[in-house]
């Protein structure tokens, strides 16, 4: 186990072909941890209200600079306060060329145990605008 950078179930859960819940850990584990926290909304974990992005509300806002300045904001905020294993250097988002009803989040991190530079990309739905 690589304790550094922790253990838990795998996200999404899943059973592996031994009957067993599979494990997550290392880098993935963190990759993992960083689509729970922004695909939750605050309120959906029982005992603790504050977890998550919140990037549902953005649901059916434009999707123009002034809607991506306010997720880049929450992306940054949920980040800070719930992935600890990370620093944030740099956060992008784009409405996607591919979808005018997504906007597109990339996420460039330090893994604070070991320096290494990581990036994420999420795709956040959005009205087209």
């Amino acid at each position: 186990m690589n304790s550094v950078f922790g253990r838990s179930v795998a996200f999404p859960p899943r059973v592996g072909a031994d009957g067993r819940f599979v494990w997550s850990e290392g880098e993935v584990n963190i990759r993992e941890s960083i689509t729970v926290v922004l695909k939750t909304d605050p309120g959906e974990r029982v005992g603790v209200p504050d977890f998550g992005a919140g990037l549902g509300r953005f649901l059916f806002e434009p999707n123009n600079a002034a809607t991506h300045a306010r997720i880049q904001d929450a992306i940054l905020r949920a980040l800070t306060s719930w992935e600890r294993r990370i620093q944030v250097e740099s956060i992008d988002i784009a409405a996607d060329a591919d979808d005018a009803e997504n906007a597109l989040a990339t996420i460039t991190y330090r893994l604070v145990a070991t320096d290494a530079r990581e990036r994420i990309s999420l795709n956040i739905p959005i009205a087209a605008a």
